[in-house]
Order: structure tokens, then C-alpha cells, then sequence
């Protein structure tokens, strides 16, 4: 059962979650870094730990991933060829310092490499896609938006008597418990994508029949997430932290706690989301209560332009991935 080529997505799939890791770092961290409130070699590893504790914690969007969005047994090169196709843009975006979607690259990949597989679209559940994918690519970030707008309008109504010095000195501690807040949420939905996969995999060649997710395989996508948290995410830091909005204390509070509670919402319901978009739509929102202005919105402009190419590109990159692989084997 265990044969070269499932030892060969098993090593495809530890190198998507690392690279997730590292990619999605900054997601977590970048507000907490850059209002001082942690240093970054402390706040990495906070974050890696949370992001550990959090992969750990349910398997709600793993099930989608391994039963929602594709109704045919793949084989192991397909499945390869859609971890190839994510990878392949996570790197790139990486280097590009462009903070898209690991999640939706897998998904985009997988639902590519299964359309060259099989020849058409019959055996992609689009009501899945549409329900578990689409609609939260754009609720999430709205739901963000919104939650940082009026957190950061409550803040003010509550600390309008404070000084500011008082305010400013509270929040500062209080970001270190939302960032972990937010790590956490971030490895309990980013985490489960990879389990997914591997749990296809494992399905086709029969190496696991039951019904949910096999702990080994959360283990080591919460192993690998953490390891590649641990080695951080200092390009793309940089644009979540300082390109959106000039931060404070209170607002990195505001916009983790938003973007945390927007996640975990979404986890609970099955659908892989975005960290990067809900994070970074989380803190213009807040950027918005003090003044629409106070946010760069054409920085807002080209991350949106790259979450919306993501999808269709990473189905153009995994279909063409699954045709030279399929070449091959």
C-alpha cells in the first residue's frame, strides 16, 4: 500500500505545509511585530506553537477538503500534480511578496488536476465549491472588515475617557493574547487542508477506510505547519503589517481579535478560508473607524486583484501540472 509515488505526495504535501507555514506567518504576527508589542524571534515561535495546538483541534474543513470538493477516487499523480500546482504558486507569491491564498491555491490546483484527470467537470461537486469555497472567499474578508470597523468603533466608545498612554500601554499587552488568539485560529483551519489531501491519498491506494481524520496525519500537518512558522514570514510581514494602514497597539488588537473570531466561524463550518485575506481586510476596517482615508486602498486594490486570479489561476497551473505528470506515469 504504501508505495514510492504515496511516499512521494506524502513528501509534496509535508513541503506545501511548510511553505504554508512560512507563508502564512505573517498573517499572525506581522501587527504584534510591528507595534513592538512582541520581538519577531519571540512571536514566531509563540505563533508556531499556537499554530501546533490549533491544527489539533477539529477536522471540519479537512472533511471538505477529503470529501466535498471532488466525487472521484483520484490516483496518487493527480493528487501529486494538485500539491505540485500549490506549491508552484506559493512560491512564487512568496517571492513576490504577494500575501494571496495557500488555501485556495490548493483548492484551485486540486480542482484543476481532477478536471485534466478525468476530462470534464462532472466529477467536481461545484455546489460544494460554491458553498465551501466561493462565497466565503468573499464573505470572510467582509465579515473582517466588518468586525474590525466596529471593534475599533466600541474601543473608542469605552476608552473615550482614558489617556492615551494608559490605553496605549493595556492594548500593548493585550495584542500578545489576541495574536495568540489569532495563530491559533490560524492553524485550525489552514492546517486541515493538507490533512484533507492526505487523506485522499490515503483513500485511493486503501490504506485508510474510516471516516474521519487519522491522528498521525493531523500530528504531522501540525508538525510541519509549526516547523515552517518557526522560520518565518519576513517579506510578506512587511505588507500585512505596515502597507495597509500606519498600526497601533489598539488596532493590532482589534484586527486580530476580529480576524481570529471570522476564522474560527468559518472553521466550524467547514469552509477553508483565507487568513491572509481576513486579516488584511480586518485591519483596514479598523483603519477605517478612525478615517477612511488612514488606509491605503491601493494596496487593498492588488491584494484583492491577486485573491481573485488565485483560484483560476491555480486551476490553469494544476490541470497543466496534471498533464506532465500524467505524461510521466
Amino acid at each position: 500500500m504504501f508505495s514510492g509515488l504515496l511516499f512521494a505526495v506524502l513528501a509534496a504535501a509535508f513541503v506545501f505545509e511548510f511553505i504554508n507555514g512560512f507563508h502564512d506567518t505573517a498573517n499572525a504576527i506581522a501587527t504584534t511585530v510591528y507595534t513592538r508589542a512582541l520581538p519577531p524571534r519571540v512571536a514566531i515561535l509563540m505563533s508556531a506553537t499556537m499554530n501546533f495546538i490549533g491544527a489539533l483541534m477539529s477536522e471540519n474543513v479537512a472533511l471538505t477538503i477529503a470529501k466535498g470538493l471532488v466525487d472521484v477516487q483520484l490516483e496518487l499523480h493527480v493528487i501529486l500534480a494538485a500539491l505540485m500546482g500549490a506549491i508552484i504558486w506559493d512560491l512564487f507569491t512568496w517571492w513576490r511578496a504577494i500575501p494571496s491564498s495557500s488555501s485556495h491555491a490548493l483548492i484551485g490546483s486540486l480542482i484543476g488536476a481532477t478536471i485534466m484527470f478525468t476530462g470534464g467537470t462532472k466529477d467536481v461537486i461545484w455546489s460544494g465549491v460554491l458553498n465551501k469555497v466561493i462565497i466565503p472567499i468573499f464573505t470572510s474578508p467582509l465579515i473582517g472588515l466588518c468586525l474590525g470597523y466596529l471593534f475599533m468603533r466600541l474601543v473608542f466608545e469605552i476608552c473615550a475617557n482614558v489617556q492615551v498612554h494608559k490605553a496605549n500601554a493595556f492594548f500593548h499587552k493585550a495584542q500578545i493574547a489576541s495574536s495568540m488568539f489569532m495563530a491559533y485560529s490560524h492553524g485550525n483551519n489552514d492546517a486541515q487542508k493538507t490533512m484533507g489531501i492526505i487523506t485522499i491519498a490515503l483513500a485511493s491506494v486503501g490504506a485508510y477506510t474510516g471516516e474521519g481524520i487519522p491522528l498521525w496525519v493531523k500530528l504531522f500537518c501540525a508538525a510541519t505547519m509549526a516547523l515552517g512558522t518557526s522560520i518565518g514570514g519576513q517579506r510578506i510581514m512587511k505588507t500585512v503589517g505596515s502597507g495597509v494602514t500606519k498600526l497601533e497597539p489598539v488596532m493590532g488588537f482589534v484586527s486580530e481579535t476580529s480576524s481570529a473570531i471570522a476564522i474560527e466561524v468559518m472553521t466550524a463550518l467547514g469552509a477553508p478560508v483565507s487568513t491572509t485575506q481576513v486579516i488584511t481586510t480586518s485591519i483596514m476596517g479598523a483603519g477605517t473607524a478612525k478615517g477612511a482615508k488612514k488606509v491605503k486602498w491601493g494596496i487593498g486594490y492588488q491584494m484583492l486583484t491577486a485573491w481573485i486570479v488565485t483560484l483560476p489561476a491555480t486551476m490553469l497551473l494544476g490541470g497543466c501540472v496534471a498533464w506532465l505528470v500524467g505524461l510521466i506515469f
